[in-house]
């Protein structure tokens, strides 16, 4: 068995609203959002509901052997020029390693065979130096840098762009997968 048949994504259901409010606003994980604000039960309804209509968006929790680990979502989906940016954590901390990895190629998998997508987006702040090694270990490419662009409590923070392409997709598919053994 290869460890990526341990882990799954489905999408994001009502039942793992209050799992996702609460990795969402643990400080680890918001430290790394454009908004560090914590988020009210309300106003996490009321995303879930905007996002259940929309065809910009999809949302979907990764599991491991049955348990919910983290998200992975897409936004801003354009049909016109077959594009999107991701998000993604890893929101249960006892998860095991690797585990990062595997929601990066289940990912990838579901935006390119799945959406049809030919070019994912990513946005990462530059002291994130776990993020910037994940994307460009998963095989994305810097096509820049927003200067001073996000206000955080420490300051305006740059943002790195990165972006991955369908191309060569099978050959790299296989690479990615050989990084889980």
């Amino acid at each position: 068995m290869h460890p990526i048949e341990k882990y799954e994504l489905r999408p994001l259901a009502e039942n793992d609203l209050r799992l996702v409010l609460n990795w969402r606003n643990s400080e680890r994980i918001r430290i790394n959002m454009y908004s560090e604000e914590l988020i009210s039960w309300e106003n996490h309804c009321a995303w879930f509901s905007r996002i259940q209509n929309s065809d910009t968006t999809a949302y979907f929790v990764i599991e491991f052997k049955d348990k919910p680990i983290g998200i992975v979502n897409f936004t801003s989906i354009d049909r016109v020029h077959d594009k999107c940016s991701w998000g993604f954590y890893i929101g249960d901390t006892t998860a095991p390693r690797g585990s990062g990895t595997a929601l990066g190629i289940l990912g990838l998998v579901q935006a390119f065979e799945h959406l049809h997508i030919r070019k994912i987006s990513a946005e990462v702040f530059a002291f994130n130096e776990a993020s910037l090694r994940f994307h460009r270990k998963l095989g994305f490419v810097q096509e820049g840098c927003l200067s001073q662009h996000i206000l955080k409590p420490n300051g305006y923070q740059d943002i790195v762009l990165f972006a991955k392409f369908f191309n060569n997709w099978d050959t790299e598919k296989q690479r990615l997968l050989n990084l889980l053994y």
